[in-house]
């Protein structure tokens, strides 16, 4: 083989690879999102609403100028801007939020199962990371910084992270997800305050606690949730 036909081909089985890393491309500019079919086409949770039909509405929304109420026992919470509220986000594989913090408030540590994010403090002073277990080394390793307003982190997807507001005023942090719909898993919520609840001597056994400790802290989250 000469050697032009062997880099040719180098070439494309690289190309080859690069492309199997990611998702498919879009098979029209746009899909509205509907929940009703309406000679629509059901695609990623939603259906695409007629072309015909589609206005600017569909794209815009408003309202992260207006705080959060920060009044409970986390003393922060989260505007999402995702397919829900923004339905020309459907297919886009963006959404974005607003975080407000009360003074000392805790985004706690949570799971983004869909989507990777990208943060940066609008006001404030925040302590935030993420966790890394490493299977060959059997620890975990904690990446973190402290922002303060202009500087920007990433979380990885999948990955346990947290923010903190670490003054006594309150904080504004901006968020973008590379996906509509990120999700999120809340550790605490979902490790004591599923329903039914985990039997005690699982999570007893598993964090090395006694389980008096995990039926009180059961009892916390269980009073402060709800299915």
């Amino acid at each position: 083989m000469k050697k032009s036909s062997v880099f040719a081909f180098a070439v494309l089985a690289l190309a080859t690879q690069i492309a199997s890393a990611y998702d498919p491309s879009p098979l029209q500019d746009f899909c509205v999102g509907v929940d009703e079919p309406n000679y629509g086409l059901f695609v990623n949770g939603k259906f695409c609403k007629d072309p015909n039909l589609v206005v600017a509405d569909d794209f815009y929304t408003s309202g992260l100028d207006v705080p959060a109420s920060t009044d409970n026992a986390d003393g922060y919470n989260v505007i999402g801007i995702n397919v829900e509220r923004l339905p020309g986000l459907n297919t886009m594989g963006l959404s974005l939020a607003r975080f407000d913090y009360a003074p000392y408030g805790v985004n706690p540590p949570h799971v983004n199962p869909r989507a990777s994010e990208i943060i940066t403090v609008v006001t404030g002073k925040l302590y935030v990371g993420f966790m890394h277990y490493s299977y060959y080394q059997e620890r975990s390793r904690l990446f973190w910084k402290v922002m303060k307003r202009g500087d920007v982190f990433v979380f990885p997807m999948g990955l346990p992270h947290f923010q903190m507001n670490i003054e006594n005023t309150p904080a504004v942090a901006l968020a973008a997800f590379n996906g509509q719909d990120p999700g999120k898993v809340p550790m605490p919520v979902a490790l004591f305050g599923s329903f039914p609840p985990i039997r005690p001597e699982v999570l007893a056994r598993s964090l090395r606690l006694d389980r008096k400790v995990i039926e009180y802290l059961q009892a916390q989250f269980q009073n402060s949730t709800s299915p």
